[in-house]
């Protein structure tokens, strides 16, 4: 498959209640590479991570999500989708170079969820990325979960429709499974792909617009995931839900909380998407079976949200 155009998730910033202890979280358990701190900011990459980073922790007064960053092929794709998001009435602005260390200029813009996402073409290549000559599986040792990339975020709002077609209709992303209330047509759930994975981004319905359910890590196995929860009991890590499989994209997952309250989920797993394959429909009725695909119930704890 040809990727052109906006080609993965990025990088996402969250912010947590108390950086230090944040740190020893996404480092030491999810086992990212810490790269550096600068002011109320720790930014970190995964072992089989090429860029510089891709998660930003921000120091602030309530958990949550400040923004979330795709990667496009080259710099002049920034100004075609600045012009598409334009000519559908998304107002966008123009972030200059070095507004985060190591990454070039970006386009931001807004959806009706309240969420706030950026596009940019260049970041630096990390130091402990993953080897490229007579590579080895890993360069360092990975630890904790051992995550390897940031691979998407759920985000819940009202809109989640006019949201969604900001990314089919703009940046060319794909729909490839969705929730839906056929009595009232009302989209529960919308799955995006801008790649050939599963997901990379989704909506959740939810009646509070710029929130987020959770940030996500790959792990390689459904052996890796249970080995996320044997950490998750050994360190007293807040349990969500899990080990379990989800029945939408079919990841095999594991949900808990970050000390801040932020939801993390590690996976492994899913179905490979191509442009071509019809689009997956679960019923509202399903929707249990549709999240947990092996207990087919939600838990309460579970449609809670950060800000």
């Amino acid at each position: 498959m040809a990727l052109t155009g906006v080609i993965r998730p990025g990088y996402v910033q969250l912010r947590v209640l108390d950086l230090d202890e944040a740190i020893a979280h996404y480092r030491d358990r999810i086992g990212l590479n810490f790269v550096n701190r600068d002011g109320d900011r720790a930014f970190f990459q995964a072992f089989d991570e090429f860029d510089r980073h891709s998660i930003i922790l921000r120091e602030a007064d309530q958990a949550g999500m400040d923004v979330m960053g795709f990667k496009v092929v080259k710099d002049a794709d920034l100004d075609h989708f600045a012009e598409r998001l334009l000519d559908i009435g998304v107002h966008v602005d123009v972030i200059p170079a070095g507004s985060d260390p190591g990454v070039g200029r970006k386009i931001r813009f807004n959806t009706p969820t309240q969420h706030v996402f950026e596009l940019y073409a260049e970041m630096e290549l990390s130091a402990t990325g993953p080897a490229v000559k007579n590579p080895d599986v890993w360069v360092v040792e990975p630890r904790g979960m051992r995550a390897t990339r940031f691979d998407h975020c759920a985000l819940n709002g009202v809109d989640i429709s006019a949201s969604a077609k900001i990314f089919v209709d703009a940046l060319d992303f794909s729909v490839t499974e969705e929730l839906v209330d056929e009595g009232s047509g009302t989209r529960l759930g919308i799955f995006l792909s801008c790649s050939n994975k599963a997901h990379d981004v989704a909506f959740l319905g939810y009646p509070e617009d710029g929130k987020i359910h959770h940030t996500s890590f790959n792990l390689e196995s459904w052996h890796d995931v249970g080995h996320a929860a044997d950490i998750i009991s050994r360190y007293d890590i807040s349990l969500d839900i899990g080990p379990t499989r989800h029945g939408i994209t079919r990841g095999q997952t594991i949900y808990f909380f970050d000390p801040s309250g932020n939801r993390n989920e590690t996976f492994s797993g899913g179905y490979i998407y191509y442009p071509d394959n019809p689009q997956r429909m679960w019923q509202a009725e399903s929707a249990g079976k549709a999240i947990f695909y092996y207990e087919k119930a939600l838990n309460d704890r579970f449609m809670t949200v950060n800000t």
